[in-house]
């Protein structure tokens, strides 16, 4: 009995002795949590970045863990939380708080979307926004998309996209309201510059092909090439469309970059190769004050260097057609026809993140070769005329300046 009495003694004593150890462990472990929390909340922000980027910084992000705890002990609908979605939420605010509208963070969902864009093929209405006097603005319409048939233009203004205002909205955010499943509508909202009030805009969203160029020849063995996109397929089609021109009768060219919203640098970049002597420069890529602005020259083959050209451009010109307007005016001298363009000429750099997200985060602006920034202001026409013009109080619309460019050309030779 005293063998039973003391094993029962000793096992009460080591429960006794287990459950301080347990206790002291959470209280450990509280304590642990408490004190990470708090290194993370008062110390860590500035660590990391006074590390990385070698600058003083004060930054308290006690707000943010206040607003996550919050959140998690209080919101009504607790088991609707998405903690990722709130993650990306937080990233989206970060970046739209600089202001810029071309920095822009995309979900992975997102950056898959964006990357169809510039690969042929989506499901959509058929258009590129960008944000222009602090308002969201169509840049283009593509030609016979879903958009381009409800007779969108170049510089509308969209107020609301169904229902939703878009003054405080990211480029990336209004993409996605506009986006969806074919067959699905979308309503929008738009303002034209001669329209007394905004018209709502029902339009049925698509799977949307994404044109990249078409030639012809025209009269008097001028070739017009209409690029529609600086895409990942252009320099293909432009070279078989090349060869075809160099076995033709042409011996001048029109280029028209109307409603091309750009596209990527590099591609612009070749494309007036085939018109500028090898080495010469296309854009200069400028970083700022204290820092060599970089050149990205010409790297031939020059192929129509001396053909005559005329480029028309118009308000949906952009970014990368820019760069390809602003190039030959300043290294050949050729006119550009037309309407102002966009004025897109910051650089953006991608930066592929670890989860498949997508940040692109401005770093510079481009130059024509002659140091004439495209940002904002765009390029003014050498020719301004438009294709709307009013006559007896009605609007005639004619492709007025495809009719000036081809009449320039002529003089040319």
């Amino acid at each position: 009995m005293g063998l039973i009495k003391n094993k029962k003694r000793f096992i009460f004593v080591a429960l006794i002795i287990t459950l301080a150890f347990g206790a002291l462990a959470v209280f450990s472990y509280l304590l642990g949590v408490y004190v990470g929390e708090k290194n993370i909340l008062q110390t860590a922000p500035s660590q990391i970045i006074n590390q990385d980027l070698a600058k003083p910084a004060q930054v308290d992000f006690s707000v943010f863990w206040e607003v996550w705890r919050e959140l998690e002990r209080n919101y009504l609908e607790e088991g609707d939380l998405d903690y990722q979605a709130m993650v990306y939420g937080a990233v989206s605010g970060m970046v739209q708080s600089l202001g810029d509208p071309h920095t822009t963070f995309f979900s992975p969902q997102g950056a898959q979307d964006f990357q169809q864009q510039l690969s042929g093929e989506y499901q959509g209405v058929g258009m590129i926004v960008g944000v222009k006097d602090e308002q969201l603005t169509i840049i283009s319409p593509f030609k016979d998309s879903p958009a381009d048939r409800a007779g969108l233009q170049s510089g509308d203004k969209i107020i609301e996209i169904g229902g939703v205002y878009t003054k405080n909205l990211s480029i990336d955010e209004a993409v996605t309201l506009i986006k969806g499943e074919e067959g699905t509508t979308v309503d929008l909202l738009i303002q034209r510059a001669h329209w007394s009030q905004a018209r709502l805009i029902t339009i049925t969203r698509e799977i949307v092909e994404i044109p990249t160029l078409e030639w012809e020849m025209k009269e008097d063995k001028i070739a017009l090439v209409k690029i529609y996109h600086f895409n990942d397929i252009l320099n293909r089609e432009f070279k078989e469309a090349a060869f075809d021109i160099l076995k033709s009768e042409a011996d001048s060219i029109i280029l028209d970059v109307r409603n091309n919203p750009g596209g990527y640098l590099e591609v612009a970049q070749d494309i007036a190769g085939w018109f500028l002597e090898k080495g010469e420069v296309v854009v200069w890529e400028d970083e700022g004050e204290d820092r060599e602005q970089q050149a990205y020259n010409s790297a031939g083959p020059g192929s129509f260097k001396s053909f005559p050209v005329v480029v028309l451009i118009n308000g949906g010109t952009a970014s990368g057609a820019e760069i390809l307007a602003g190039a030959l005016r300043d290294q050949r001298g050729v006119q550009l026809v037309g309407e102002t363009s966009f004025g897109k000429g910051s650089v953006q750099k991608a930066v592929i993140l670890s989860d498949g997200s997508y940040l692109k985060v401005t770093v510079a602006k481009w130059l024509t070769p002659n140091g004439t920034t495209i940002s904002e202001k765009g390029l003014e026409p050498d020719v301004p005329i438009e294709n709307e013009v009013e006559e007896n109080g009605e609007i005639i619309i004619n492709d007025y300046q495809l009719e000036k460019a081809i009449e320039i050309i002529k003089s040319l030779r």
